[in-house]
């Protein structure tokens, strides 16, 4: 059943008889599943079949519904996501009950820059590779980065090498190298980290990957990504003396990421 488009915040359910349906309670219940979330700005988005391969993958991982009520919920999701506006929606697959959800929010304000607490914050998720069941967990790490007066905390593993931030991947640059954490880490396959990926590989300039401590990223122009802010280039390393240069090569990639939106299907 198709669903329409909607033009308000809350907490949708799904159901293969009933399409979406607003809740009644648009508390977030227990610790999700699966979750994924991305930028919608007037009718456009980055990416979306990137995040619903994510998604779905996700679910089949942890017994999720099979696989054509997925693809049902997807089509009616689309459809629900507004056309005008900046939202930042995201859909769930809830806990216990395996029901199927949307929950659509405005966006936070957006920002271009990022002021990183530099403490190294050890690595507290138990499935890093899902997005979803440690969004809580996350939410406290970036509570005690901002109670220290910055937005975002780096994760990093047992051993002190980088593995992401809180809600972002990490990368930086090496001379005319782009730098990235190990994807045999425990780190999060970013959607908008894979599109700068490929667009650095089409354009010949040099990835590696490359274990580093948040210390030796001193100097360096690194840059937060995700699917909500873009690429934010940390201008600020807080509670530790760490430089934080002029970021050089950010703006034109910012700008690249921002055409690459295209429109809703059916919009």
């Amino acid at each position: 059943m198709g669903s329409q488009v909607t033009s308000g915040e809350g907490l949708l359910t799904w159901s293969p008889a009933g399409g979406l349906r607003p809740a009644e309670d648009a508390a977030p219940g227990g610790r999700l599943l699966v979750a994924d979330s991305w930028l919608v700005r007037d009718g456009r988005v980055r990416a979306l079949d990137r995040h619903k391969e994510r998604f779905l993958r996700s679910c089949g991982e942890c017994g999720g519904p099979p696989l054509r009520r997925l693809l049902e919920f997807w089509q009616d999701m689309t459809a629900a996501l507004p056309r005008t506006g900046e939202w930042f929606p995201r859909v769930e697959l809830a806990p216990d009950s395996r029901e199927l959800r949307l929950r659509l929010r405005h966006t936070p304000p957006l920002r271009s820059e990022v002021r990183v607490w530099a403490a190294g914050q050890s690595d507290p998720r138990t499935l890093p590779r899902r997005k979803g069941p440690d969004l809580d967990t996350l939410a406290r790490v970036r509570g005690r980065a901002s109670g220290a007066g910055a937005e975002e905390a780096v994760l990093v593993a047992p051993t002190g090498i980088v593995l992401e931030a809180a809600t972002a991947s990490v990368l930086w640059w090496e001379d005319d190298t782009l730098c990235l954490p190990s994807p045999q880490l425990p780190v999060l396959p970013g959607v908008t980290v894979a599109l700068i990926q490929e667009r650095a590989q089409r354009s010949g300039i040099r990835l590696a990957h490359r274990e580093r401590t948040v210390a030796e990223l001193d100097g360096r122009e690194v840059w937060l990504v995700n699917a909500l802010h873009g690429i934010r280039p940390v201008t600020e390393w807080v509670g530790e003396p760490l430089r934080a240069p002029r970021a050089a090569r950010a703006g034109e990639w910012r700008t690249w990421l921002d055409d690459a939106m295209e429109p809703l299907p059916g919009h």
